[in-house]
């Protein structure tokens, strides 16, 4: 019989190193995607030593536009086919979208939409007969316009509408699709967008292994949709009570006290 394993990218840091800590927690075998090889050799190796089958590493940027093909050919030279696929690798860039660097920000479509969409599709047929899932990890950003963010606020309003779409046409399949969507959490993220958290963050923080636990329990029970924390759950509600426009310009205004 072929060996399964779970596919998660963006796996050196933050929530994708605590998803990764909880799926093999639970049993599986991983393959760990992200740009430093160092940090997934550490990984691998705590996870073996806790006694988990040890994972596959394949050090890969997924901005390149081979990514997927590399990370598709070392599975198949390994024997291995995909049983759930962990799309957490994802950044943002905070600032005016026409004064940031525009190779940076078509990075953040490259890296959050185009490599988590070839990976949802390129191992369907994988997923179909196992029977496994997807879990999608957006942001509480992809219900809300996001001046100030507006290249990453749109990436994740993908993630969620493509998970969605895809969770229809797979469920008749066997095959489940979740999008995580937390709201600010510690993590090198803040950093690399290039801002520091604030009071979002501290009334709404939710840590990263707490998000990577909802996110786990979430897909094996086969949730549409996962927002951690009782704060990030009532945002949804909180925007059908305003117009469109009004959560613009509060987004906008909040972003300002950023800068």
């Amino acid at each position: 019989m072929t060996e399964r394993v779970t596919l998660i990218t963006g796996a050196s840091a933050g929530i994708g190193t605590e998803l990764a800590r909880v799926f093999a927690s639970n049993g599986h075998r991983l393959a760990l995607v992200a740009r430093r090889t160092d940090r997934l050799t550490a990984l691998a190796a705590e996870i073996a030593a806790a006694g988990g089958a040890a994972p596959i590493v394949i050090p890969c940027d997924l901005e390149q536009p081979d990514a997927c093909d590399k990370i598709a050919a070392v599975l198949a030279a390994a024997g291995l086919e995909v049983e759930y696929v962990v799309n957490n690798a994802g950044f943002g860039l905070f600032g005016n979208a026409i004064e940031l660097d525009r190779a940076e920000q078509l990075g953040i479509i490259a890296t959050n939409v185009r490599a988590l969409t070839d990976l949802s599709l390129r191992f369907s047929d994988q997923l179909i007969r196992h029977r496994g899932g997807i879990l999608n990890v957006g942001s509480i950003a992809g219900f809300l316009p996001g001046p100030g963010m507006a290249v990453y606020y749109a990436s994740k309003a993908y993630v969620l509408s493509f998970s969605e779409g895809l969770r229809g046409e797979l469920a008749p399949r066997g095959v489940r699709v979740t999008a995580l969507c937390p709201g600010p959490v510690p993590s090198e993220f803040q950093r690399r967008a290039g801002f520091e958290p604030g009071f979002d963050s501290a009334i709404l923080n939710v840590s990263a292994a707490k998000v990577a636990q909802a996110g786990y329990r979430g897909l094996m029970a086969n949730k549409r949709a996962v927002l951690p924390g009782l704060g990030i759950k009532i945002v949804p509600f909180l925007l059908r009570l305003f117009p469109r426009g009004f959560i613009l310009a509060a987004v906008g205004r909040f972003q300002l006290r950023k800068r």
